[in-house]
């Protein structure tokens, strides 16, 4: 198959046997038309729909580990932030969390309401990404990031922050939070079949 991605995601897909492109956003959807690609991977159901992909595809999936999250960030310049008051830099930390906070849960409200768009005028098939295709993410994963951090002190240093926050963090989360999967679908019925 050939893909569209970027970063890392093109690393771990090629090592599932796709052939990736790397195209910029704006590129993606004549890239589908002219037969560059035959899929790609973007971002969420608003900025998917802005780029016209349903006029190219009407089979969206969601829920793949490449870029299964988007945070909101503030970039400021380290020398400039050391000289703020420790006042305003605790105002400037504050503030990003919780523009980080208000980003997530609009997020949720306007993704939620294009993809019912996407689903409902433009009748796109939705699916979840089967556990089998999110087996062979991680397996090329864990490829990748092997290569790296053989070559990369200061990446394996990151990935192995990573591993112990994840590791303690999402083993609390995982036994914490129930399964919402059925407790939506009590209510609504199987969610490949629910109407939104």
């Amino acid at each position: 198959m050939k893909y569209r991605t970027v970063g890392l995601a093109t690393n771990v897909l090629t090592a599932m046997g796709m052939v990736v492109r790397q195209l910029p956003g704006g590129e993606i959807q004549p890239a589908m038309k002219t037969g560059l690609i035959e899929a790609a991977e973007f971002n969420n159901p608003t900025s998917d729909s802005q780029f016209g992909m349903q006029d190219v595809s009407k089979h969206y999936h969601l829920g793949s580990f490449p870029q299964s999250q988007e945070m909101f960030e503030i970039p400021i310049n380290n020398k400039t932030l050391n000289n703020f008051s420790p006042a305003n830099q605790a105002i400037l930390k504050n503030a990003a969390y919780a523009a980080n906070s208000d980003n997530y849960f609009k997020a949720l409200v306007r993704y939620s309401a294009d993809l019912a768009k996407l689903m409902n005028e433009h009748k796109v098939n939705v699916y979840q990404t089967s556990d089998e295709i999110l087996a062979q993410q991680l397996k090329g994963w864990d490829k990748v990031i092997g290569d790296f951090v053989k070559k990369d002190a200061f990446f394996k240093k990151i990935v192995d922050s990573q591993k112990s926050y994840a590791k303690r963090v999402m083993k609390y989360l995982l036994m914490n939070q129930p399964n919402y999967k059925l407790a939506y679908e009590n209510e609504f019925g199987p969610i490949g079949k629910v109407k939104i």
